[in-house]
């Protein structure tokens, strides 16, 4: 089984190999390539990836490459994970919509449609060449705003599901507090990527006991502080909302605080040059754990477990991931792409039926489904016309004195990423 990832020079990508090391009976890896345009970052990660398999007696062979094509020839799957522009571009994101007193944020809003705007010709354009040479592959994306690049995949006829590792976060907290293995539990998550709910926990299965009530009833305000939302808020919602929505919920306090302390990219990049000045030392053979703090926790145990079930091996039969709704809400077009539980197999993921969803939730989807769409077709067209209609149909924007001045923000910063600009 030959993996590729691409990205593969992320400091992120440890704690995946980790992850295939570990849980090589549930994926059989023979051949990891990492590929990066970035070579003295491929070197160093490649270099603990090999010192990693080493250390847990895994067979597999680590290749390195700048080549794609090379890369994904002959793949089984292909694991997205980039960064176009890298930091640099992710502190622009961050710091320009607030001068108009918007979040500066890498997945929502102006932040998150500049990234979608860089993000989405690159990864199709990967994805064609992935199909070139090896039309059998799945392609998993992890590279943000999930939803609307993994939508863009599946409009273009890609095999593509989408992953995000809030669900399995969830999970694994949950667990904790009930005291009970992760695996026996299964969410009811039902919404957009980074625009999500948790409506039910239960144990055991889709069929089992919905703890959530006593959940929240012991230990709302545990998760209310993780959440950093106001326990009240929790008990009149009765659902545990992604840390995400606090964007939405809390909007103009979200905007006061992040004016006042350093972008979580200028955190990120100077964490990634302790890592990577870490991955440099030939005695390391494990991920440190100040990785932990990098973000994406649980990742690579969520994509093991999606590419198992997609080539056919192991992996949960059921997992939240990324898709097209086909129905499920009915209140959204079936080609919007949610985010839910879903079967998963070697035909791909098909979503399992979710209960009728509150108003209050459904709304906001809806509203940021039209969003997406709009951002996507900016996207595929570009065009300042289309980026303003985007920007005006969020939810946290919406105002077209903002809209018109985030436009030309939007186009200054990321004009040497945008072909048409």
């Amino acid at each position: 089984m030959k993996l590729t990832v691409v990205g593969g020079g992320s400091t992120y990508t440890p704690e995946l190999v980790d992850g295939f090391a570990r849980l090589r009976d549930t994926l059989p890896v023979e051949e990891l390539v990492l590929m990066d345009p970035a070579q003295d970052r491929l070197d160093l990660v490649g270099g603990l990836a090999r010192r990693i398999f080493t250390r847990q007696d895994h067979a597999a062979r680590v290749t390195t490459t700048s080549d794609l094509d090379e890369a994904v020839d002959g793949a089984d799957a292909v694991l997205l994970q980039l960064r176009v522009g890298g930091q640099a571009a992710r502190e622009q994101d961050e710091t320009w919509p607030l001068e108009c007193g918007c979040v500066g944020q890498e997945t929502t809003g102006a932040g998150g449609l500049a990234k979608a705007l860089r993000t989405v010709p690159v990864v199709l354009d990967i994805a064609d060449r992935v199909r070139r040479t090896s039309p059998h592959a799945w392609i998993i994306d992890f590279t943000n705003p999930v939803g609307i690049v993994t939508r863009a995949l599946l409009q273009a006829g890609h095999k593509a599901v989408g992953l995000c590792n809030v669900a399995i976060g969830l999970q694994r907290k949950f667990a904790a507090l009930l005291s009970t293995e992760p695996s026996g539990i299964h969410l009811d998550h039902v919404g957009l990527n980074h625009l999500t709910w948790e409506t039910a926990v239960r144990l055991g299965g889709p069929e089992g006991e919905d703890v959530l009530p006593k959940l929240l009833g012991e230990h709302g305000d545990t998760i209310a502080a993780d959440l950093r939302l106001p326990r009240p808020l929790l008990d009149t919602l009765g659902v545990v909302p992604s840390y995400y929505l606090r964007y939405y919920y809390a909007h103009d306090e979200v905007v006061r605080e992040l004016r006042t302390k350093p972008s979580r990219a200028v955190e990120v990049a100077a964490m990634e040059r302790r890592l990577l000045a870490m991955y440099a030392d030939p005695a390391l053979d494990e991920k440190p754990e100040l990785l932990a703090q990098r973000g994406g926790a649980f990742y690579s145990e969520a994509a093991v477990d999606l590419a198992a079930a997609l080539l056919g091996g192991g992996g949960s039969p059921y997992q939240v991931v990324n898709t097209y709704n086909r129905g499920t809400l009915p209140f959204l077009p079936d080609d919007a792409v949610i985010e839910v539980q879903s079967a998963v197999g070697s035909k791909g993921a098909s979503p399992l039926p979710v209960h009728p969803v509150n108003p209050l939730h459904a709304g906001l989807m809806a509203h940021v489904t039209a969003y997406e769409d709009l951002a996507l077709q900016a996207a595929l067209h570009g065009g300042r016309d289309r980026v303003f209609r985007a920007l005006l149909s969020h939810p946290l924007i919406g105002q077209y004195a903002y809209a018109e001045t985030l436009t030309d923000r939007l186009i200054a910063h990321n004009r040497e990423h945008l072909a048409w600009a």
